[in-house]
């Protein structure tokens, strides 16, 4: 069995590309199979400098390694198309010299003439209707059309099932265009019967194009692959093709903003394909053992981020409860180089990098790994993804900013006066004052927490919110004997007390 992934470098790898070369991935391992890199890029005018790489990196972060293609090289290289123009040329003049093709010199304005008297009399516009009676030798800067025998076509497709097309869908497509490159539609079934592929799959957009194909397979004497056709994923709302503009990002920006790989394959081999159990998380070896063609749904997936960020948040869990906190730690300080939306498109993609080349805060790069690894044991089961460190932690390195609103329109604090607020909180600094630095750990500071509510009479919602907001001042931090625990006895009281000072004084 040999599978592909086809990609073109025309900019981002958009996520609806990366399920591409996840099935076929999934299937080849599956199997025992081969999964081939081949890079589409004969489409000069699109192609954009470094997208190439863009798509090896991605692949590679996903844990998706190819045993032929760029880099590791194969039987039947060249794996760019750009450089396989002999290849194609080879095989348009066997179709020249069985009567299947034809070099075409009509320039665009008479092509444009018989669409507008197509479109005048109100029938279809068909080439092979307007077929040059005598057409010149084949020969570079003039484009070789196909001459299509049009006739019923039937064939199955692995998602799809069995379908059929009339000869009104064939026409004389363009093999290869007059500077010397091939189109998809004939390159594609020239690699693939070159390269061995057993399987082809692709977007389901791609179904109207199956007759064409057909016909050139028969031309060029070539056993049909099996054909799988990949449902659509849908935007959100779910009645329409998931587009740039329906808030999905490329892969890259989901890797940059602290999207885990494990999370991203999972969601999106799952976004289309379901093994028929209840089971939501899913690792490489899980999807590869439980994978098939036949569990592909036939309809539109629905794009869903909050579900994918649900997932990394399990995934994240998972690595620091099942490999540990440093090797969760490990995939924080190595924040991936992300590349411009606004540059790739230009003459090369800028390189722009995380703030310390991490996704830590920039106030965090003085302190070690062993203080930011104890932060992240007492914060990691709240991340949803990577990114969110920056946003969640900083007060573990910078003193907050005292925000006097945070604590006296908190609701479970609006009833008491500021002074009795102050109060609350010099009473919890003097009791907590009385452990002694070597006895400063979770459990005596649980403990004092504990006699402090019996003391003072309060709620723990009460208490704690105070205290809890005077250290942070952010809407959100770990457990109370926790936070106090990693900050340190010094830093603890002195943030008490500053905030005790400012409600006395407002």
């Amino acid at each position: 069995m040999k599978t592909r992934f086809a990609p073109s470098p025309t900019g981002y790898i958009h996520i609806g590309n990366v399920r591409s070369a996840i099935y076929p991935y999934l299937l080849a391992r599956q199997e025992n199979g081969t999964f081939i890199l081949r890079i589409e890029d004969t489409d000069q005018a699109r192609f954009v400098e470094g997208a190439t790489e863009l798509i090896e990196d991605t692949l590679n972060w996903l844990g998706l390694e190819w045993d032929e293609g760029p880099i590791v090289g194969g039987p039947a290289a060249p794996y760019f198309q750009s450089k396989r123009g002999e290849i194609y040329h080879k095989w348009g003049q066997k179709l020249i010299d069985t009567g299947h093709a034809y070099a075409d010199p009509t320039d665009s304005e008479t092509i444009q003439k018989y669409r507008d008297e197509c479109n005048a009399k109100k029938i279809p516009y068909l080439y092979r209707n307007f077929r040059p009676e005598n057409p010149p030798e084949w020969k570079p800067g003039i484009p070789l059309r196909f001459k299509a025998d049009p006739k019923p076509r039937k064939w199955h497709d692995e998602v799809v099932g069995d379908l059929e097309a009339g000869p009104e869908v064939q026409d004389d497509i363009i093999l290869i265009k007059a500077d010397g490159m091939p189109t998809y539609n004939f390159a594609h079934i020239v690699d693939d019967a070159e390269m061995g592929v057993t399987h082809v799959m692709r977007g389901v957009e791609y179904l109207s194009s199956t007759p064409n194909y057909l016909a050139l397979y028969e031309a060029l004497n070539l056993e049909v692959p099996k054909l799988v056709s990949l449902p659509h994923i849908l935007a959100p709302t779910g009645n329409k093709k998931l587009g740039k503009r329906d808030g999905a990002k490329s892969a890259t920006e989901y890797r940059a903003d602290g999207v885990l790989p494990e999370a991203m394959l999972n969601y999106l081999a799952c976004l289309g394909w379901n093994d028929g159990t209840e089971q939501e998380i899913y690792t490489k070896d899980e999807l590869i053992k439980n994978f098939s063609l036949e569990k592909i749904q036939n309809s539109g997936a629905r794009y869903d981020e909050t579900k994918l960020l649900w997932m990394n948040g399990q995934w994240i869990r998972r690595i620091a409860d099942e490999q540990g906190i440093s090797a969760l730690y490990a995939r924080t300080v190595s924040a991936p180089e992300i590349t411009s939306r606004n540059t790739i498109s230009n003459d090369k993609p800028t390189a722009l990098h995380g703030n310390n080349d991490s996704f830590w805060p920039e106030s965090a790069a003085p302190y070690d790994d062993e203080y930011k690894q104890k932060v992240l044991a007492i914060i990691y089961d709240r991340l949803k993804t990577l990114s969110d460190l920056k946003t969640m932690t900083t007060y573990f390195f910078e003193n907050p900013t005292i925000d006097l609103e945070m604590i006296t329109g908190n609701k479970f604090l609006k009833k008491f006066s500021e002074d009795e607020l102050s109060d609350m909180l010099m009473l919890a600094s003097r009791k907590l004052e009385k452990i002694p630095e070597s006895d400063w750990n979770a459990d005596n500071l649980q403990a004092a927490l504990n006699e402090l509510l019996e003391e003072t009479g309060k709620k723990p919602a009460e208490l704690f919110s105070v205290i809890r907001i005077a250290l942070s001042f952010a809407p959100f931090s770990p457990a109370l004997h926790l936070t106090m625990n990693v900050l340190g006895k010094n830093l603890t009281l002195s943030r008490l007390q500053s905030a005790a000072t400012a409600l006395e004084n407002d």
